[in-house]
């Protein structure tokens, strides 16, 4: 456990930190220490107790409380306790059954096989949250426009560097005959993101007849600013394309 104040304050900064690099919340991070803590203490108090650590977000203070709910008939004395026990080590008259008491725990130093487990809940913890975060992000650029840079091809398919994640364009929804290289900037249509347990998938189309549609509307002023509406459009990639318009004048 952390003794020392400077130590509690470092703890903060850490975390905050690795909030900033990952661009999620220190709010996450602080919780995934306290799991990780919690995971560790239960190697050295046992893993049949329900431990719950908690990491005071001003000044680094963590206290570690093993938890105790209250039961008519404890079948379990590792989690329960009866009331008429609870009023007397808490020695208060109001506790009533389901109510939860906390006995403070001494802190400790985990040793290395806790630390590393404490480590591996943070780190799985943080991949979670920024896994979440790329895929929230993402799905609010479906059917827009995304720039990047290609990072490689992969049997026809092109990986696109989005900074900080991924893309893909399939070899289908490449424009025929269009030749990429590896550190070319190029911008695609983003057609679907999809949630997967290693990451978000992003799929992205230079083919796609929305792709023409959302360049005329960058590129095209009177698009942008609603004087001329898109009313249809059809595209042979790398051939012909034909886009229909009106004015709302």
């Amino acid at each position: 456990m952390l003794n020392q104040r400077s130590d509690k304050v470092e703890l903060l900064r850490i975390a905050e930190a690795v909030a900033a690099e990952k661009s999620i919340d220190t709010e996450i991070i602080l919780s995934s220490m306290e799991l990780a803590i919690q995971k560790a203490a239960k190697t050295r108090f046992g893993s049949e107790n329900d431990i719950r650590a908690k990491i005071d977000r001003e000044s680094g203070d963590i206290s570690l409380h093993k938890v105790l709910t209250i039961a008519e008939v404890p079948e379990n004395l590792d989690t329960e306790i009866s009331l008429e026990h609870a009023k007397k080590i808490k020695n208060k008259e109001n506790f009533k059954v389901g109510d939860e008491i906390y006995e403070e725990l001494p802190p400790v130093d985990f040793g290395r096989i806790a630390a590393q487990t404490a480590r591996q809940v943070i780190t799985q913890n943080v991949r979670a949250a920024e896994r979440e975060r790329q895929y929230n992000e993402f799905i609010g650029k479906k059917d827009e426009i995304l720039s990047g840079i290609v990072k490689r091809l992969e049997y026809g398919n092109v990986i696109i560097d989005l900074n900080r994640s991924e893309s893909i364009i399939r070899k289908e929804e490449l424009i025929p005959r269009e030749v990429l290289k590896t550190g070319d900037r190029i911008k695609a249509y983003c057609y679907d993101v999809i949630r997967e347990n290693k990451g978000q998938q992003i799929f992205l189309s230079r083919a796609h007849p929305k792709f023409m549609e959302k360049l005329f509307f960058q590129e095209v002023p009177e698009i942008y600013d609603g004087i001329i509406e898109i009313k249809s459009s059809a595209r042979d990639p790398g051939s012909r394309a034909k886009i229909s318009v009106s004015s709302k004048d």
